[in-house]
């Protein structure tokens, strides 16, 4: 009930995400809540920054970071989706905490334009999402 309860109060507010809820999650669509960042800029990473900095929200993001490749010419080859997963499990949280989230979400939201992108700076050769460094963008 608390997903469906997020994703109701989500659509009325216009913020994007993965349809229907539903589960112990609920999916920003990251690449389309932060449209003005491109894929190579990591907009999951940066909706995950954002979210941590307005509220402590902690969310994971599922998009180029953790499934990005590189071609040949070391250009990044983007996931197929932009996601910030925000896990719900059942009986930890209040109806006091959720719709706190939910705030959270609707001010990083509404101040969606001033959020920036993000480049690596560094990188281990293997499940590079567990240890890399970045440098927001200006």
């Amino acid at each position: 009930g608390s997903i469906e309860y997020i994703g109701e109060k989500l659509d009325a507010a216009g913020v994007p995400y993965i349809k229907p809820t539903g589960g112990h999650a609920v999916y920003l669509d990251a690449k389309a809540f932060l449209s003005h960042i491109p894929v190579h800029e990591y907009p999951g990473l940066a909706l995950c920054t954002a979210l941590y900095i307005e509220g402590g929200v902690r969310g994971v993001e599922i998009g180029s970071v953790r499934f990005g490749k590189y071609s040949a010419d070391g250009s990044l080859i983007p996931a197929q989706m932009e996601l910030v997963r925000l896990a719900i499990p059942r009986r930890v949280y209040t109806q006091s905490h959720i719709d706190y989230l939910i705030e959270v979400i609707l001010k990083t939201f509404e101040k969606r334009h001033d959020i920036k992108g993000y480049k690596i700076t560094y990188e281990s050769p293997l499940l590079r999402h567990f240890t890399a460094q970045f440098q927001e963008l200006s």
